[in-house]
């Protein structure tokens, strides 16, 4: 699902906004839990089977800030394996068919090489998950023992598929505590107007 689309324009952003603004503004983590489920459903609009994979990253990574948090000590260890797993997750997505080519190729081998489809966004939301662990590390985030919370970081639809990357420490407290204004509501419309406006008719 496109920004610039007529489901996107005309009835998934109006209803979001509606319900979470409206209906349950009083409600933050009702909030969050909405606004999760529709950034999945956002996601699965357009990925159906890889949404799954997202998961996947969102509960692993969510395991390894409750464990940087708990064994500082053991920083470089759990550090490395987070590194380990998210990385792997691109490579095997977006190098591992290129990789097995370039060896069948230069070693005359005969790997069967799979036909992988590459997941939307996989490297925002891979690189947003490493920015959630290597913050809590840092202090620069409190650690969210809610797996909703770090899902609602890492699949936030806004910025899913199209970035930017947004560092952790950044949203940290508003995932918990957050207020909304209406000079800033109306600050954020006339952008996204704007931005609109500047993909639709100049960059298409």
């Amino acid at each position: 699902m496109l920004f610039s689309t007529i489901p996107f324009l005309y009835f998934f952003l109006p209803l979001v906004l509606f319900v979470n603004n409206v209906l349950l503004r009083r409600h933050l983590k009702i909030q969050n839990v909405f606004l999760l489920l529709s950034s999945l459903f956002f996601y699965a609009w357009g990925e159906p089977t890889f949404v799954f994979v997202m998961l996947l990253s969102i509960l692993v990574n969510w395991g390894f800030g409750l464990w940087v948090d708990k064994k500082r000590d053991d920083k470089t260890m759990i550090l490395s394996l987070m590194l380990l797993f998210n990385l792997s997750l691109i490579f095997v997505f977006k190098y591992l068919m290129f990789t097995m080519e370039v060896i069948n190729e230069a070693f005359d081998a005969h790997l069967r090489v799979p036909i992988i489809n590459l997941p939307i966004g996989i490297s925002f939301f891979t690189f947003q998950s490493i920015s959630y662990v290597i913050d809590i590390y840092r202090r620069h985030g409190e650690v969210q023992k809610n797996p909703l919370n770090v899902g609602l970081y890492i699949s936030f639809f806004p910025q899913l598929i199209a970035g930017p990357i947004v560092r952790y420490e950044t949203v940290a407290a508003e995932i918990n505590d957050r207020s909304v204004s209406w000079h800033d509501f109306s600050e954020g419309v006339e952008r996204f107007i704007i931005g609109l406006g500047k993909k639709v008719l100049l960059a298409n």
